[in-house]
């Protein structure tokens, strides 16, 4: 495996560091700028546009004020009522309205172009400010038909995007309102008040919107009433646009050569006009683009000079290291030489000091450290074998500890039967006695499997029936498969044992049972042996509990106390004998409820001959 020098892993640190901060302030950066600077530039548009749509409504309002007074007018008036037929009256009136109210209309306003007066009796007056009569060169009542679908009844003024004048619709704005006669409230006819639409530009050239940017107009109907002039902004005004600045101030947009713009909106509630102004994001974001040069080249500046900041600190911190690392290498070969090196005041300074010292004491201590080594050698060897034959002394104790008087009473009973009968009984005692005691003998240490101590449990039942004349069956439940798992010999026997001498103490009744179970818990094998006598009173099972915490053997069988008497016995030793095999992290565990009971839990490894070779 190729090993990265600690030098090349410090500056590729440094580098990624330095990268990771860079990069995340820039990015950041970046994006919060051009954030902000579309929320100042829509507020700066928006603001630029307001004071625009105001100044146009001033404008338009002047023109609603000289409609006013057109139809205010008694002879405007009055020739809403004329008769269709009445040659006379029109000439008369298309005289009089031309010179009295067109005439100084155009003088007072010279930035109008046209008026006109169309009545429902389809008879028009109009003139332009060349003083040149359109009434023949339109069509009166379909003009009429026209501008009575978009004039309001009430009187209120409509703005519309059309002219008489053939051409001219694009380019002009149209004022117009319904018109009342002398004698009636109601509308008879209509007037229209024409102007070219680049006056408007008198009031939005001074506006400041780029050098790609321009205005637009659109109408409460969809129609564009004024733009720049030429094509690529015509194109730009799409319908999807137009539709978009109905529902939202600020929209994007993505033009056919893949530019992207900006556009703001408001609407006039006096005009019902939306004024928009179209703006590329790439003028609006040029400050950000200069952040961004100038971010990526302090950037760069800054990487350089901390690399270099990073390699100088890297060469101070690996010098010295590599000085050990050489004198540890000497250390390794047996040369326990001090390192010359030059005097430094930080840490590396006191490591290099310290590794001094430690290699002066343990020069001094290596040949204290052979001597007492070998001693201790010698000891442990002798503390080994001590402990070996103590703990076989302790086994071979424990097996050889086996209840006298069930002995001397089983042979009593054997010598009654032979006296009094001649039985097969007898034999079959004798045969199990004989069983039991061979089984009981071996001082040997091997582990034998769960069914040969079951076998020994059987030959003890046998025995123990004909004894007290009651034949008792254990409820044995290990599964076929835990037969030849490995166990402690002459441990369960004594267990069913402790069961007959304290758990029936009235006798064995028929609602009586002893039962023998086996399982495996995770990485251990138990053994239960369960009943449902009388239990084990609380302090009692306490002070047995606390005996078995002491991993020792029970009382010395010498005692002159009767073996039935000194209670826990069997249990005691079966523990011990449990753990001088396996270790004492096992043995035995208690279990009891009064009057319900009692568990006994032998608790052996899962894997013996694993165990086994730890302990060695």
């Amino acid at each position: 495996m190729m090993r990265r020098k600690l030098s090349t892993q410090i500056f590729a640190y440094f580098l990624i560091v330095i990268v990771l901060s860079l990069s995340v302030v820039g990015v950041f950066s970046y994006f919060q700028s051009s954030k902000a600077l579309d929320r100042q530039s829509e507020k700066n548009i928006s603001q630029v546009i307001s004071n625009a749509l105001y100044q146009t409504d001033l404008y338009l309002q002047t023109y609603e004020r000289i409609s006013e007074s057109i139809l205010s007018n008694n002879d405007v008036r009055r020739f809403m009522d004329i008769d269709p037929e009445d040659n006379y009256a029109h000439f008369y009136y298309n005289d009089q309205i031309r010179k009295y109210v067109f005439q100084p209309s155009f003088i007072l306003h010279p930035q109008i172009s046209l008026i006109y007066v169309i009545g429902n009796h389809a008879k028009a007056i109009s003139d332009d400010n060349a003083n040149q009569s359109y009434s023949p060169y339109f069509n009166p009542r379909r003009q009429l038909d026209l501008l009575n679908e978009r004039t309001p009844y009430n009187g209120a003024i409509a703005i519309l995007n059309t002219s008489i004048v053939a051409g001219q619709g694009n380019n002009v704005i149209t004022l117009a309102r319904k018109i009342r006669g002398a004698a009636s409230h109601e509308p008879l006819g209509v007037l229209a008040v024409e102007f070219k639409a680049k006056e408007l530009e008198k009031i939005w050239g001074r506006l400041d919107i780029g050098e790609a940017g321009f205005f637009f107009i659109v109408d409460d109907q969809g129609h564009i009433i004024y733009h720049p002039g030429n094509s690529e902004s015509v194109a730009g005004i799409t319908p999807e646009v137009i539709e978009n600045m109905e529902h939202n101030q600020v929209t994007y947009q993505q033009t056919a050569d893949h530019e992207r713009r900006m556009i703001v909106s408001l609407q006039s509630d006096y005009s019902q006009w939306h004024l928009a102004a179209s703006i590329p994001v790439k003028e609006l974001r040029k400050p950000i683009s200069t952040i961004r040069t100038t971010t990526l080249i302090v950037g760069l500046i800054t990487l350089v000079f901390a690399l270099w900041l990073a390699y100088r600190f890297g060469q101070s911190l690996l010098k010295p290291i590599h000085i050990l690392k050489n004198g540890m290498r000497e250390t390794e070969k047996g040369n326990w030489d001090p390192i010359v090196a030059p005097e430094r005041k930080d840490e590396l300074g006191g490591l290099i000091r310290s590794y001094n010292l430690m290699v002066s004491r343990l020069s001094e201590m290596i040949d204290r450290v052979y001597e007492a080594e070998l001693r201790n050698q010698k000891t442990t060897l002798d503390l080994q074998a001590t402990r070996m034959e103590r703990q076989r002394a302790e086994f071979q104790a424990l097996q050889m500890q086996i209840n006298p008087h069930f002995l001397y009473n089983t042979l009593e009973t054997i010598n009654c039967y032979a006296v009094v009968q001649d039985s097969d009984e007898i034999s079959e005692m004798v045969d199990a006695m004989a069983a039991m005691l061979r089984y009981s003998v071996q001082t040997n240490l091997e582990e034998i499997t769960v069914v040969n101590e079951l076998k020994h449990v059987l030959n003890y039942m046998t025995i123990l029936k004909h004894r007290t004349g009651v034949d008792f069956e254990i409820d044995v439940r290990v599964s076929p498969g835990l037969l030849l798992e490995k166990m402690v010999r002459l441990t369960l026997q004594p267990l069913v044992e402790n069961v007959f001498q304290h758990a029936f103490p009235e006798g064995v009744q028929p609602h009586h049972f002893i039962r023998i179970d086996a399982q495996f818990d995770e990485d251990r094998f138990l053994i239960i042996v369960e009943d449902n006598g009388v239990g084990v009173a609380p302090n009692k099972l306490e002070e047995l509990r606390a005996k078995l915490e002491q991993n020792r053997l029970a009382a010395d069988p010498s005692s002159s106390e009767p073996t039935q008497k000194r209670g826990g016995i069997g249990l005691m030793n079966v523990h011990r004998r449990i753990q001088l095999v396996f270790g004492e992290q096992y043995g035995l565990r208690v279990e009891s409820t009064p009057d319900e009971g009692t568990r006994i839990i032998m608790s052996m490894p899962k894997d013996p001959k694993k165990t086994q070779e730890q302990l060695k």
